[in-house]
């Protein structure tokens, strides 16, 4: 009896979720701030999932859309002179990014727009002493062993826009592309340049 789709894909993620390998737990870092990955991690490749909702989310490719701590709004920033370089310093200059910490929000912050409720809230959390704990928007399950490059994609011109959308027109941050092999292999080609899997995958 021929098995349906929807048949196959649940069976090939309860297999996922049993796992080949052990299962290793491991800190990720992120940027900005340290983050935490929710699927297992290690410096040995290994197809296990903590979870089969955690194999499920994975084979889908599933990004729930995070709530953040403070609703950073970039159409106002960039509408107001500001380049995303003066906040993501790193960006032309390594893999990560970089999300500004809250010391160098206020810094304009103490004298900009203080009666505004979200200010207001940064205020308190930098009176206590407190970061801000922004959350992750764009990542790669760690199962894949993807290492993407900020600083290569800058210096050969390719515009925030492509992976990220028209920050002029957002507020908080959401994942506007699915960056999938798919997405990248085409990006990579219609430039020319290498496909090899060693390009993102080591």
């Amino acid at each position: 009896m021929r098995m349906s789709t929807s048949r196959a894909l649940i069976l090939f993620a309860g297999i996922a979720a049993i796992g080949f390998g052990p299962r290793l737990q491991s800190s990720a870092a992120g940027w900005g701030t340290t983050q935490t990955s929710s699927a297992a991690t290690s410096d040995i490749f290994t197809p296990a999932h903590r979870s089969f909702v955690d194999a499920v989310r994975d084979f889908f490719s599933y990004h729930p859309t995070p709530v953040q701590p403070i609703a950073y709004t970039h159409k106002v920033h960039l509408a107001n002179g500001m380049e995303c370089t003066n906040c993501h310093v790193n960006v032309e200059k390594g893999a990560i990014a970089s999300i500004p910490n809250i010391k160098l929000c206020m810094t304009c912050h103490q004298v900009v727009a203080t009666d505004k409720p979200e200010i207001k809230k940064m205020a308190a959390m930098f009176e206590r002493g407190e970061d801000i704990q922004w959350k992750r928007v764009f990542d790669y399950s760690p199962t894949l062993h993807v290492h993407f490059n900020h600083a290569p994609h800058i210096r050969n011109g390719v515009d925030c826009a492509t992976c990220h959308g028209d920050m002029r027109q957002r507020t908080v941050a959401v994942r506007s592309v699915n960056m999938n092999m798919g997405f990248c292999i085409n990006c990579h080609k219609a430039r020319k340049v290498s496909v090899e899997c060693a390009t993102c995958h080591f």
